[in-house]
């Protein structure tokens, strides 16, 4: 999992950018408005939303957006957007996930077809990578919520199945179905999270060299440069010195 935390770790910083921001803030803004046109307004009452709007909030988006997207949902000319995931391989053989909200099927699909292409991976049939990853929820906290024993008591109180504890800070793992009732619980003991959801954790890893990392990472850019594109998942692994480079 070393690789896929860099990479998370990367996303972050780079998420931090002035030029990133506002792409984030629409992705994590199409997010609010779909949860809350399939269910609930209300986040208390609606625990897909509730996670998007606690996202949202760990990523500095204001309070006037998030309103305004929750409001976008009941209006009658609110988009419809349909969630779509693509699968494929990448440079050295690293499996990748793209999940896609989109109001063009046709459109997305050409444009993710295309950006595989042009960066030497290739995209596969639904289903051709998936079953190398495992739908989970996540939870991460910094280092200074608390020692390791803490966060290990606190997440298996909350009901979490596993916690990982470095310099960097807890990553705290718990089944998809139990996210919100986790975090909602972690909250409570610990305060507010880094960051609350779902994702595909890699079963298996493969090793890039240099020149396979920086493939790899100008096609996951490139890939979340699409506005239709949510997420993007690799299974890679990535040694220090190689990060160091990058």
């Amino acid at each position: 999992m070393a690789g896929h935390s860099k990479w998370a770790n990367i996303q972050h910083r780079k998420g931090r950018q002035d030029a990133a921001r506002s792409k984030l803030f629409s992705k994590l803004s199409k997010e609010i408005t779909v949860a809350a046109k399939m269910g609930d307004p209300d986040p208390d009452k609606n625990p897909r939303l509730r996670l998007a709007v606690k996202e949202a909030k760990a990523n500095s988006v204001p309070k006037d957006v998030i309103e305004r997207a929750i409001k976008k949902s009941q209006g009658g000319d609110a988009e419809t957007y349909e969630e779509i995931r693509y699968e494929g391989y990448g440079p050295g053989g690293v499996a990748i996930i793209v999940e896609a909200m989109t109001d063009n099927r046709n459109r997305t699909a050409s444009n993710v077809r295309s950006t595989f292409g042009k960066h030497g991976g290739n995209l596969g049939e639904t289903g051709s990578v998936a079953f190398m990853f495992e739908r989970r929820g996540q939870i991460v906290y910094p280092a200074t919520v608390g020692d390791t024993e803490t966060v290990l008591e606190a997440a298996i109180e909350a009901g979490a199945e596993d916690v990982e504890s470095t310099e960097d800070g807890h990553v705290i793992w718990c089944a998809a179905t139990d996210l919100a009732a986790v975090a909602s619980a972690l909250e409570e003991a610990l305060g507010e999270s880094e960051t609350t959801r779902l994702v595909w954790k890699p079963g298996t890893t493969t090793d890039l060299d240099l020149e396979g990392a920086q493939k790899l990472m100008k096609l996951i850019e490139a890939l979340e440069d699409d506005d239709d594109v949510q997420n993007v998942t690799a299974n890679f692994e990535i040694s220090d010195e190689v990060m160091a480079v990058l």
